[in-house]
């Protein structure tokens, strides 16, 4: 049930309609498992992500941590954290959700597994189109407030 604010004359979607896809991240910045960890901690650094999907082939195969690659050196200056690649830190058993899943529905999946983003697949070809974090789930919810 969607509500026209009359005053505003703004259509307000309740928390529990919203869909990912409207409020997720496109595109989102990826790595190969490949990549070595010391290069994958500075793109994230650099692009200000905490997580980042790890593709081969363009379809998702797992996702690393900030917290993942530091557990193997990255960002220390050790020659041996530039020999290691991604594909030594990276989560294979990735929560996903599409771009159809209800918002409240990946933050009960968030909640539960304990994670603070999820990837978003395509419905249709189960391709990566975004991600969807926390903060976006705190935006669309304020945002509602903000238009009262």
């Amino acid at each position: 049930m969607t509500i026209t604010n009359p005053t505003t004359a703004m259509t307000v979607v309740p928390i529990a309609e919203k869909l990912v896809k409207d409020w997720m991240s496109p595109n989102p910045i990826t790595t190969l498992p490949t990549t070595h960890v010391d290069e994958a901690f500075q793109l994230m650094h650099e692009c200000q992500i905490r997580r980042l999907p790890v593709v081969q082939d363009g379809a998702l195969i797992g996702i690393v941590t900030l917290g993942d690659l530091r557990s193997l050196g990255a960002g220390s200056e050790s020659e041996e954290s530039k020999k290691i690649c991604v594909d030594a830190a990276v989560q294979t058993n990735v929560i996903t959700v599409t771009t159809e899943t209800r918002l409240v529905n990946a933050a009960r999946l968030m909640v539960q597994h304990k994670v603070s983003g999820l990837p978003v697949l395509s419905m249709s070809d189960q391709s990566l189109v975004g991600m969807i974090t926390e903060s976006d789930i705190f935006r669309a919810f304020i945002a509602d407030e903000a238009r009262r």
